[in-house]
């Protein structure tokens, strides 16, 4: 259930904030947020697979912990823009 690596590149060309960036935090959130809907549709028609469940878990969790350090370093507005793009509410 891993990204593909031409995905991997098209979401760190779509985020990065300079040429060599490569594990700013709005690209980690971006690429947590599409491991995030993939594995949201894989539990969707595999119930009981609890394991990815708490991945699932820890992958939100973790996506919103980068959220509010993003939020103290560029401010809310920087927060809002990038959740409006990946579709965040």
């Amino acid at each position: 259930m891993a990204i593909k690596a031409d995905e991997k590149k098209k979401i760190i060309k779509k985020f990065a904030q300079g040429d060599a960036d490569t594990g700013s935090p709005q690209i980690q959130i971006a690429l947590l947020s599409s491991r995030i809907t993939e594995l949201a549709e894989h539990l969707k028609s595999h119930k009981k697979d609890n394991h990815s469940r708490r991945g699932l878990i820890t992958m939100v969790g973790k996506r919103r912990k980068l959220l509010s350090y993003l939020e103290k370093k560029e401010g809310e507005a920087a927060v809002k823009k990038l959740m409006k793009a990946l579709g965040i509410e």
